[in-house]
């Protein structure tokens, strides 16, 4: 059975013929302004679960191994500055009920089930004792989770994001998390995507509109600063 086109009408040749630099062009000269950050951060690390860091059976995934490799250093780093550290898997019942109208969108969701490995941590980012993996079923990790009463009882003020994918759970976690009150940064090489290019539009757009976007260093050298501050 053919599947039916993405949308109703044809996109228009002018467009297909755009480069990728042509596009992330236009964000760059009509933005620029950064939120900035605040003095008590948290990492929150998006679905570096095992499906989509290794992949497995009937699940597609790139495996984002420079992402984890960075999101690695940047966990060491918020640990270092006993800053609240989160995480979040995706995993449904078998009756995939829980998935709602997601699972008819994007059915190899169906392969994350509940207690299985699928579920579990990438071991490079094994959480320690303290620290929260959240079971989320929508793309946010805010949608329908206790994820904002658990920053607010920290005194969060800022969420440093890591993980996949920049143009799904990643974006609508960082919208989530702005539209929450949190200023909000994502680690620009500690997230990935499946397309390259798609990574790109989406962290510009979500730099340009949304939040703050830094490199993994920078963030590094912030959770420093909010270590001695604290001391």
């Amino acid at each position: 059975m053919a599947k039916k086109p993405l949308l109703p009408f044809p996109v228009p040749e002018e467009l297909r013929s755009m480069t990728l630099g042509e596009i992330l062009a236009y964000f760059e000269n009509r933005y620029g302004h950064d939120v900035g950050r605040g003095r008590k951060p948290a990492l929150v690390i998006v679905d570096f679960s095992v499906p989509f860091t290794k992949g497995m059976l009937g699940f597609p995934s790139d495996g984002y191994e420079p992402a984890v490799a960075k999101t690695v250093e940047l966990l060491a780093a918020a640990r270092r500055a006993r800053l609240p550290v989160f995480f979040t898997t995706l995993a449904y019942e078998p009756h995939m009920r829980d998935a709602g109208h997601w699972a008819a969108k994007v059915p190899w969701i169906s392969a994350l089930q509940c207690g299985s490995a699928a579920s579990e941590i990438d071991e490079r980012l094994a959480p320690e004792a303290g620290e929260t993996v959240i079971n989320k079923k929508y793309p946010s990790a805010f949608f329908d989770t206790d994820l904002e009463a658990r920053l607010n009882k920290d005194d969060v003020d800022t969420v440093v994001l890591a993980g996949c994918t920049s143009s799904a759970c990643v974006r609508a976690t960082a919208i989530d998390s702005m539209q929450r009150g949190f200023k909000t940064v994502i680690g620009a090489d500690a997230v990935g995507d499946l397309i390259p290019a798609v990574h790109w539009i989406h962290l510009t757009d979500l730099a340009s509109r949304y939040v703050d976007v830094a490199a993994v260093s920078e963030l590094i050298d912030y959770f420093e600063t909010c270590r001695k501050v604290a001391a």
